[in-house]
């Protein structure tokens, strides 16, 4: 009778998970970001990337995949209940430009292009040059990384920032486009993996509501993380079939510099500060407070 009661539990327990995964929303930022939880495309929600603050104040979504300055900063204000669970991307950032033997050495005297004037992303890049000692002519911004890879396709003159996949799928459309990471040459700097860039954020309510679910949550989210490195044929497939991205093949060219590798909070928190250092003003004058963090044993 108790072996009966165990299995039944058991059963109702698998059940009630189910279930609730069934149910869960990860809204997300097109781009990069998204590849992280294409294999749960039926839970995600893809926002336009410059209004993904409003996916924190509305608090609809269980999880929200988005730059990790942007949530510690609403967190910081108290405009936000979610806190960072893991770690999803490590930069996507490139220097772009048809100039013949491009490198990151002929930026130093050059216009620079960058996108996202006042973001962590513009920050970082900012700072490897100047470890490097290199120097612009003078910096200007365009709004989005679309609109740097437009420019380089157009000038044959510009170097610009802009980010993977899109900058993958303009070198296959233009073979004069060369890149450099920006992720590669801050890995030389710091010795670290990269910066940390976009993370997974959970809302409290849900784990107030369903707290024995997340763990379960988190690992399917990793699981979908990993499948990049396991079996990258089928994730492209999703990706091209939620739009993220046209077409497979240039998905599966652009991975490797996507920075998609998913590292839980516990792991990721020294790293996370390293990159909040290079410009505070972005995580709202400090490096976020132990709070901001949700480690998954509480």
């Amino acid at each position: 009778m108790k072996k009966l009661i165990a299995v039944l539990f058991a059963f109702l327990l698998v059940c009630s998970f189910a279930g609730a995964e069934d149910s869960f929303l990860v809204e997300c930022p097109n781009g990069a970001p998204a590849l992280t939880v294409c294999a749960l495309k039926d839970n995600v929600q893809l926002v336009d990337p410059a209004t993904i603050a409003a996916s924190f104040t509305r608090e609809e979504a269980d999880f929200i995949i988005a730059p990790i300055n942007a949530g510690a900063k609403l967190f910081k204000a108290g405009k936000s209940t979610y806190r960072l669970a893991a770690v999803v991307t490590w930069g996507n950032l490139v220097f772009a430009s048809r100039i013949p033997d491009f490198s990151a050495e002929m930026i130093n005297g050059h216009e620079l292009i960058l996108f996202g004037e006042n973001t962590i992303n513009a920050s970082v890049a900012l700072y490897v040059l100047q470890e490097m000692g290199i120097t612009p002519a003078a910096v200007s911004y365009l709004a989005s990384a679309q609109e740097t890879q437009r420019k380089v396709v157009e000038d044959a003159d510009a170097i610009v920032m802009t980010a993977e996949p899109a900058a993958t799928a303009a070198k296959m459309a233009n073979a004069d486009i060369s890149t450099v990471s920006v992720s590669a040459l801050f890995m030389q700097l710091t010795g670290s993996e990269g910066f940390a860039q976009a993370g997974l954020f959970v809302r409290a309510r849900t784990l107030e509501d369903s707290r024995e679910m997340v763990a379960g949550w988190l690992q399917e989210i990793k699981a979908s993380a990993d499948r990049w490195a396991e079996d990258p044929d089928t994730a492209a497939k999703d990706a091209v079939e939620m739009g993220i991205m046209a077409k497979e093949a240039i998905v599966l060219k652009a991975i490797s510099n996507c920075g998609i590798h998913y590292v839980p909070t516990r792991e990721a928190k020294e790293l996370v500060e390293k990159t909040a250092a290079i410009d505070l003003g972005q995580y709202g004058g400090s490096v976020p407070g132990d709070d901001f963090y949700y480690y998954g044993e509480e």
